[in-house]
Parts: structure tokens; C-alpha cells; sequence
């Protein structure tokens, strides 16, 4: 029922956003349908196309779907993907609540905290990896729950297959994981496997995420040369080497995307839920639950390493004080637990009701709008002299536009870019000539993409190229004729 119910909230929240055209706002949420739609509508298709710097799972479920025009343009099949996963995420973290405490009071609030918060609600409605990873972590950390007193080696399939698909949709999910599968060793240990079993299960659990970094750490090499590939952007001076500021942006992070009760609540809970977890044998695999928070640790190390500061990095963790809270709830008596619950639900209302327009990631999935209006003019220019010529762009900076002129009637395989290996690095290293006819720069975002910086470092490289017009960014060559004489 709280499944069903949080399903139907985030259809509505759908229905809303694709309205105020906000489903497809986030330029990720673009780049991610050019990803998967690139598999097979390239110049060069195949299973090369899946990329090697976001995790493929998300990708593949969309390859086939995503074929589909009118779904490639409005994203209709991956946000059906991400509203069904809220039910999945609902569903897991209530009857977590309900395994842990007995309490429906406090899966009541679990759920509610997740399908009033407007920040979990809209990225529930766009083609982002965040819902899957959601449902994948839940998932993983309630069976994992169930699975741990049971004693036994035998690791369920469903349980190995939770593990390996969230290793494969978000590197949040990695660090969840390892804390995830080393609380169930240390639970097994605590309620009386020995340590021969217990390498048994480490085995029999690590083997599954193992082998999603082992084939994903592979089509990295096979793909782009290297075995992990991160994306370009200039380092944020403020946190970069700054481990106070790191940490500090993403408690700030979680706090922008729920609210001060929430958090405060769901932090302590927690706490207590360490400390019962180690006191006795019997509580030992409520270390288990604490896993979700793990998710910390990878956008502190990012912010650490000068990656920008994205708030939607944060979104597992508001998931994981929502757990806590209904926890929290859940193990109180009857009155303390209905006033608790009014107070958190209400303060959510107050503070952050779910038609909060000004929430934290709706604002910021729509940093992109001024440039999406701007880069109109692009595509106008472009549009009225296309004739059918392939156009050299870099995907790595300007996958969302690509996405927007699928409504010009552009394809993918209508460029040239990074995933047609020799095609692309031909292009870059002697400068595009026929059938290339066109070429698309990004000039601005991260300090320009790589063509931008191909175009200052040597200017022969534009010899043949003939700006035509720039707008959000963006600026479009035209290649003239004279390519075809180049020696």
C-alpha cells in the first residue's frame, strides 16, 4: 500500500514537471538518453557504444526503449523506469522499519518522509541514474538485513543480483557496499559463524559487486585505452584539498534537500543504532542499516578532489535519514511514536512540502535553461542549411544538446564523436574534412570542451572552419570546401 501510494505520488509529480517542461530540465537527464539511444543509432554502433565514465546499468535497460522517437525526445520510458522505482524504494525502506521495529507507525513515516520530500519526488520523474541506484541500495540493504540472522552461506540470487546491479548504475552504491557487506560479516561473526564461514560469505557476497567493477574497470579498456575514465572539469578551488569544506557541503547537501528535523533525527538514530548494533550479539546486523550513509563518502572525496558541488549527490543520504526516522519512530512507545511521527511529517509539510517549486534540485536541474534558450539560435542556424552532412561535436561536453536537436530531426549518428574512436580522434588530430560538414564547440562550460581547447591551441586546426553563429555557449562552424585540398 505505501509502495502503491508513493508510485502514484511520483506520477502525479510526472504529470507536473512534464507540464512545466522540467522532466528533461537537467542537462544529465539529456546526456543520459544520448547514451543509451547511441548503442545503436551511431555512425559506429555496437556494444562499444555503452561508455566507459557513467556505469552502464542505466544505459542498457534504455538501449532497446529508447529507439522509440517520440520516447527519445520526452524521456517517457526512463522516467517510467525512475517512478517505478520510487515504489521499489518505498517499498524496501518501510519493510525494513516494519522487519526492524514491528511498527507501522514508523514505515508510515518512512514512506512519508520519501513521497512528500520534492526533491526525491522530481528526480523520481526525470531519466537521471539516482532512482535506480535508489531502489538497488534499499533492496540490497533489506535483504542483506533478512539474510544475516539466518546464518547460513548460501547467498539468495536475488540478494547477488541487487549487489552487481548496484555496482553497476552509481559509484555512490561502492562505498555502500563495502559497508554494507562488512556489517553483515561482522553481524555473522557477533551471532556465532566462525571464520571459515565467514570468508565463505565474503566471498559469496563480494563476488557479485566484484564482478560488476571487474566488466565495467574491462569496457573501460576496450573502449577508451584506459581502465577508468573521469570526466573533464576545472577543479573548484574552494573545496578542492579543503577536507572540512568537503565534508561540510555534503552535510549542507543533506540538509538543502530535506529538513533540520529529518536530519537531526535521522543522524542520531542512527548513532544509537551503531552503538546497539556493537553492544550485543543479538543487535549485531543493525550495523547492516547503517550502510545507506555510506553514501558520504563518495561525493566527500569528490568535493575533496575539486569536483563542482552537485546537491543532487546527496539524495541517497536524505533516503537514508528517512530509514532512520521511521526507525526512530518505530521503536518508541505508542504516544511518543504518533507525536514524533505528526512532528516529522508536519515540519516536512511546513518546511519542504512536496509542491515546493523553489526546492534545492529542481533549481538546480534548471541551471541549463538560459543556455537551452540561447542555444536556439544555434539551431536555427544550423537547421536552415543542414543538408545531411556529419557533424563533429564532443559528447563528453554537449550530449544534451545533441539530445535537443533530436526534436530538429538529428540523430545520433548524425555526429562524430567520441565513442566512433578513429572517426573522432581522425577529426580532432587533422581537423575535419568532408563528409564532415559541420562542427559544434562547446566554449564556456568547464573551460571549454575539447575542441575549444584543440581551436587554441592550434589555430590551423579552423583553417577550413567558418563560424556561422554562437549562442549559449555553443559555437557553430561551418566546413568549407577547401578541407578536401588539405595536405
Amino acid at each position: 500500500m505505501l509502495a502503491a501510494a508513493a508510485t502514484a505520488a511520483a506520477l502525479v509529480a510526472w504529470l507536473i514537471a512534464l507540464r512545466a517542461d522540467l522532466v528533461l530540465s537537467h542537462y544529465d537527464a539529456r546526456a543520459h538518453l544520448v547514451v543509451a539511444r547511441r548503442i545503436f543509432d551511431s555512425l559506429t554502433p555496437g556494444w562499444q557504444q555503452i561508455g566507459a565514465v557513467w556505469l552502464p546499468l542505466p544505459h542498457l535497460l534504455q538501449a532497446i526503449p529508447i529507439q522509440v522517437d517520440a520516447w527519445y525526445r520526452n524521456g517517457a520510458s526512463a522516467s517510467v523506469v525512475s517512478i517505478l522505482c520510487f515504489g521499489i524504494t518505498t517499498y524496501a525502506l518501510a519493510r525494513l522499519v516494519i522487519v526492524v521495529t514491528g511498527s507501522r507507525t514508523g514505515a508510515a513515516v518512512t514512506a512519508a518522509l520519501l513521497a512528500l520530500n520534492p526533491n526525491l519526488l522530481y528526480v523520481h520523474t526525470t531519466p537521471m541514474t539516482e532512482p535506480l541506484a535508489l531502489a538497488a541500495i534499499a533492496l540490497v540493504t533489506l535483504w542483506l538485513y533478512e539474510w544475516v540472522p539466518r546464518n547460513q552461506d548460501r547467498v539468495p540470487l536475488r540478494l547477488g543480483l541487487a549487489l552487481f546491479a548496484a555496482a553497476w548504475t552509481r559509484y555512490e552504491a561502492w562505498p555502500v557496499i563495502a559497508m554494507a557487506i562488512a556489517a553483515a560479516l561482522y553481524g555473522s561473526a557477533r551471532i556465532g559463524a566462525s571464520r571459515t564461514a565467514v570468508l565463505r560469505r565474503a566471498w559469496a557476497l563480494g563476488c557479485w559487486p566484484a564482478a560488476a567493477v571487474v566488466l565495467f574497470l574491462a569496457l573501460g579498456r576496450v573502449t577508451t585505452g584506459a581502465w577508468f575514465t573521469t570526466s573533464f572539469y576545472i577543479p573548484d578551488a574552494y573545496y578542492h584539498g579543503q577536507l572540512s569544506r568537503a565534508l561540510l557541503a555534503v552535510w549542507w547537501g543533506t540538509h538543502q534537500l530535506s529538513t533540520r528535523a529529518t536530519e537531526v533525527i535521522g543522524v542520531a538514530a542512527a548513532a544509537l543504532l551503531g552503538v546497539r548494533a556493537t553492544a550485543t550479539r543479538e543487535h549485531a546486523p543493525l550495523l547492516v542499516l547503517l550502510a545507506p550513509f555510506g553514501a558520504a563518502v563518495l561525493p566527500a572525496y569528490a568535493f575533496y578532489e575539486g569536483h563542482p558541488f552537485r546537491i543532487r549527490y546527496m539524495a541517497i543520504l536524505v533516503a537514508a535519514c528517512a530509514l532512520s526516522d521511521g526507525i526512530a519512530v518505530g521503536f518508541m512507545r505508542r504516544h511518543a511514536a504518533m507525536v514524533t511521527a505528526g512532528f516529522l511529517v508536519g515540519i516536512t509539510l511546513i518546511q519542504s512540502p512536496p509542491w515546493r517549486r523553489d526546492a534545492p534540485l529542481v533549481v538546480e536541474a534548471q541551471l541549463d535553461r538560459p543556455l537551452r534558450a540561447a542555444r536556439r539560435q544555434v539551431t536555427a542556424c544550423l537547421t536552415a542549411q543542414y543538408r545531411g552532412e556529419q557533424i563533429l561535436a564532443s559528447m563528453a561536453s554537449l550530449a544534451h544538446y545533441m539530445q535537443e536537436l533530436s526534436h530538429a530531426g538529428l540523430g545520433i549518428a548524425d555526429f562524430v564523436h567520441e565513442g566512433n574512436g578513429p572517426l573522432w580522434q581522425a577529426a580532432v588530430d587533422a581537423g575535419p574534412r568532408p563528409p564532415i560538414g559541420w562542427v559544434l564547440v562547446e566554449e564556456q562550460a568547464e573551460g571549454g570542451d575539447v575542441l575549444a581547447r584543440r581551436l587554441r591551441q592550434d589555430p590551423e586546426f579552423a583553417r577550413d572552419m567558418v563560424r556561422v553563429c554562437e549562442g549559449g555557449g555553443v559555437a557553430l562552424y561551418r566546413v568549407t570546401p577547401r578541407t578536401s585540398s588539405r595536405r
